[in-house]
């Protein structure tokens, strides 16, 4: 019997013997993504843990063996998440790497597309680790442009396919599923938005030019710069006056001190709103976490911007 289990399995294709490949992503959208288009075949890893920083994190060693052990890591980019950046080097050689922001079709937009910032902190050194903070290239929160979840789709189930072409039909039918779902999501978003397009708002965090720009919302800038680095006086006092020009809301953000960003408020009729989490780091993983938070970004605005 042994040896008859042993003939059959030695003429199946290679492909019918394949594991579902183990996948690593950095923030919980992409974590979301990942997970809807490997449906029911398997799980990615989230390294980010909830409650952390996004763009400077400590991996523990534990994930420093996930990492050392994955067939695939999809993330953002460097631009966003160095420390995986600085992980995936030592990863093994035949681990296929997926930097969403560089995938064919993605929308991409520039540091100061919606405010200037460069005023405080072009003269800015690299930091120990010889990374930049002069705030100029690519802004890497793209996930917030629902249109680019589409191409990003595509790209996972092709990464996916690559190392497990057994299950490739399966893992683009659950991309199209995904692409239509957000489609709608992405519909529903701008019909709630369209009536408060108009009024400002200010953030704490420089996280949310795509949203804007894809919604056509009135966003007047932020305290804190694209990585939540710290703003200098000269920001603070020119944001300060932003606010007091006639913004309606200004909204601090999960796991940051809102209090600076309140002081700026201080003799403006200027209200604050529910804390934004832009990537979604205090989310339990899930495979609604993409879409969870366009939603609550959506609901937090709104609820906001349309009580005034």
């Amino acid at each position: 019997m042994r040896y008859i289990i042993s003939s059959v399995l030695s003429m199946l294709p290679l492909s019918a013997l394949a594991e579902v490949p183990r996948v690593i992503t950095d923030i919980p959208p992409v974590y979301g993504l990942v997970a809807q288009v490997m449906g029911d075949l398997g799980a990615p890893v989230l390294l980010l843990e909830k409650g952390a920083d996004e763009h400077d994190f400590q991996l523990r060693p534990s994930q420093m063996t996930d990492i050392a052990s994955a067939d695939v890591a999809v993330w953002i980019g460097p631009d966003l998440t160095p420390w995986l950046e600085r992980a995936l080097e030592g990863a093994k050689g035949d681990m296929a790497s997926l930097p969403l922001l560089a995938v064919a079709g993605t929308n991409l937009l520039e540091f100061g597309a919606v405010d200037d910032q460069s005023d405080d902190h072009a003269g800015e050194q690299a930091d120990d680790q010889g990374h930049g903070h002069g705030h100029s290239g690519t802004e890497p929160h793209a996930w917030l442009n629902p249109e680019n979840a589409a191409p990003w789709l595509d790209a996972i189930a092709a990464a996916l396919s690559a190392k497990d072409s057994g299950n490739a039909a399966t893992y683009a039918e659950n991309a199209a599923t995904a692409k239509a779902e957000i489609a709608m999501l992405d519909a529903e978003i701008s019909a709630a938005l369209a009536p408060i397009k108009d009024k400002g708002f200010v953030a704490y965090h420089d996280a949310y030019q795509y949203f804007s720009t894809h919604y056509g919302l009135n966003y007047q800038g932020a305290v804190a710069m694209g990585d939540a680095s710290a703003a200098g006086a000269a920001h603070l006092h020119k944001v300060q006056s932003t606010i007091a020009d006639g913004v309606v809301c200004v909204f601090p953000e999960a796991q940051h001190d809102a209090d600076l960003l309140l002081q700026l408020t201080d003799g403006t009729a200027a209200k604050a709103g529910a804390a934004l989490d832009p990537a979604g780091v205090m989310l339990d993983p899930s495979l609604t976490s993409y879409t969870d938070v366009l939603r609550n970004l959506t609901a937090a605005l709104a609820g906001c911007l349309s009580g005034a």
